[in-house]
């Protein structure tokens, strides 16, 4: 079997990889010329632990390769996957732009059918756009070529991403036709085997399910800070108060740590997508919105507290930081 993957970021690299590594014949297209190259060499443009051995193995034993041209490598894809980044614009809303010009380019050089795949995360609705896109490309060339959508969101944890992707908690596929289905089925065939649970469900509850995800994580975090804020008030020990709820099997023990609140690359991006992709139907999520502002306050919680010890003060004071996490 054989698949293209665009764009060679953090999800799409690390997909890529995995999939070769169960042997599926994989392509990684990306624009940049320099990072192309280097792939090609066994050098990684991230680090992410265990993925450069597994590319250097898959490229020497044939199954992984890195090209600039999507044109060329389309042939004989039974699937391509969108995995482009969707950097949020001015107003929170995820912007499309990459994810739209790669829809436009299968659908200048398709040949045969396929199935189109979202991998990077999108809001509710866009592969109606990515078809949409598609087709339009195709009506330009007068050819009829049958194809598919379909969503198949990443729950990769950075650090972690190799055995998130190998041995998953779980994998979304979201599809629109039986036909798209058992090529997907195909595609994960491996992991089916291996008892992996495998969800399909149709393309727009797929899509919602990653930011519903990612927003509920946020959520947790959000509300954790909240009631380590009213301990501290209290006099409670907020440590306590996690290990006794945390120890509910309903609630359990993860994203339940206070402190300075979330960040990094997903979680505030997701968050304020689902937010405008509401705000855009009518609809407020005001526990997300509020998730929000206890999320933005909490970041001045820590320098308050620095200030409350030292002093309004701290000119010429050096302090270290425990941790790098996001």
């Amino acid at each position: 079997m054989k698949i293209t993957i665009v764009g060679t970021g953090y999800v799409g690299l690390v997909t890529g990889t995995c999939f070769s590594e169960v042997g599926i014949d994989v392509t990684c297209i990306d624009i940049d010329q320099k990072k192309i190259e280097g792939l090609k060499n066994g050098i990684m443009p991230i680090y992410e632990p265990g993925l450069e051995p597994m590319v250097k193995s898959n490229l020497e034993k044939g199954r992984l390769h890195f090209s600039t041209s999507l044109k060329e490598n389309l042939k004989d894809s039974e699937a391509v996957f969108i995995a482009v980044g969707t950097p949020p614009g001015e107003d929170g809303s995820a912007d499309l732009k990459y994810v739209l010009a790669v829809a436009r380019e299968v659908g200048q050089h398709m040949e045969d059918y396929m199935v189109v795949v979202t991998k990077s995360t999108v809001p509710v609705g866009t592969a109606k756009k990515v078809k949409a896109a598609v087709q339009d490309e195709l009506d330009k060339r007068g050819a009829s070529i049958d194809f598919d959508v379909a969503s198949n969101p990443e729950f990769l944890k950075e650090g972690a991403a190799i055995q998130d992707f190998l041995k998953p908690d779980r994998i979304v596929v979201g599809v629109e036709s039986e036909k798209s289905q058992k090529i997907m089925e195909k595609l994960y065939k491996p992991f089916l085997l291996n008892g992996h649970p495998t969800i399909f469900m149709d393309v727009p509850s797929a899509e919602m399910t990653k930011y519903a995800a990612n927003s509920m994580l946020a959520t947790k975090i959000s509300f954790m800070n909240d009631v380590a804020n009213l301990c501290e008030i209290m006099g409670a020990d907020v440590n306590m108060v996690r290990k006794g709820i945390g120890s509910d099997t309903r609630i359990g023990t993860k994203f339940i740590y206070p402190g300075v609140g979330y960040g990094g690359s997903c979680f505030p991006k997701d968050v304020k997508a689902l937010i405008k992709t509401a705000d855009e139907h009518g609809y407020q999520m005001k526990v997300l919105k509020a998730v929000e502002d206890v999320n933005e306050a909490q970041k001045s919680v820590l320098v308050a507290k620095v200030k409350k010890h030292f002093g309004n003060d701290l000119s010429g004071m050096t302090f270290g930081i425990w941790g790098l996490s996001f």
